[in-house]
């Protein structure tokens, strides 16, 4: 297998995003959630490239990718995909992970050449199934990384976008990745602007959906990620959804289990 092309694409805005590839074939975009650049999603690359064109990038504000506006809006992000699919021949797969997998939706509800979507765990409110996000969250965010506060802001993001327990987000502010979370934490205010208003599914547009759409959970994730996937695998009419056994949020970890599923779904 060929090593990694790494090159660089540019937004309308001027942005440049850091685009790697690899593999031959069929072109598949991978997009990362928060806290995730294009090396989080080089193991799973890796392993789908020995059939399909693994496309990986760092989203604007993270790793190699500029923000030249830094206005921290949807259009931007859907502009910057536009780009990539353009780079790697105009017309794509994209498979989403998190937040990635409501870029990913967005990508399709804008009309880019998208022909088939997969998702993985979209974090969305419904039925109940978690508390809100304050309303305030995107705005506090912005706040504390315009102080340079990006420790401050991933606590915020995980604790009260995600709803992490504080507890845990102590635990982790004193491992290894904690540096890493941080370093992608300038970015995090995109996430909560492409999940929609405090995270709420929004059922209605995903109802206009008609490309070939595949909705993937793990069965060991937090029940309201299920409670999620499950209500937007019905909204997007004729969806395909599974529950991948011993998975969790942190599939990108383990490629493996996306392997057969990812490929036998683009085909």
């Amino acid at each position: 297998m060929t090593s990694p092309v790494l090159t660089a694409v540019h937004s309308p805005d001027g942005s440049t995003i850091a685009v790697e590839t690899i593999g031959s074939g069929t072109p598949v975009i991978l997009i990362g959630g928060a806290f995730n650049d294009r090396s989080t999603v080089a193991a799973l690359a890796s392993t789908l490239a020995p059939h399909v064109t693994a496309v990986s990038y760092d989203r604007r504000g993270r790793g190699g990718s500029s923000d030249v506006r830094g206005d921290y809006a949807v259009q931007s992000e859907i502009d910057d995909l536009a780009a990539v699919i353009e780079h790697v021949g105009g017309v794509a797969h994209v498979f989403g992970h998190s937040s990635g997998a409501a870029l990913a939706l967005e990508g399709v509800l804008h009309g880019l050449p998208i022909d088939k979507v997969a998702v993985y765990e979209m974090p969305a409110v419904v039925d109940g199934n978690r508390a809100e996000p304050p309303t305030d969250v995107f705005d506090r965010l912005v706040a504390r990384l315009g102080c340079g506060d990006y420790d401050g802001a991933a606590e915020l993001f995980l604790t009260e976008q995600v709803g992490v327990p504080a507890s845990i987000v102590a635990d982790m502010r004193h491992a290894p990745v904690w540096e890493f979370l941080c370093a992608q934490a300038n970015s995090l205010p995109y996430d909560v602007a492409v999940s929609g208003s405090q995270m709420r599914l929004q059922s209605d547009r995903y109802a206009t959906i008609t490309i070939p759409a595949l909705v993937v959970n793990g069965d060991q994730t937090w029940p309201w990620i299920q409670t999620a996937n499950q209500a937007l695998a019905t909204a997007i009419p004729n969806a395909r959804r599974v529950v991948l056994p011993g998975a969790d949020h942190e599939i990108l970890h383990q490629p493996e289990l996306l392997e057969p599923l990812l490929l036998d779904f683009f085909g």
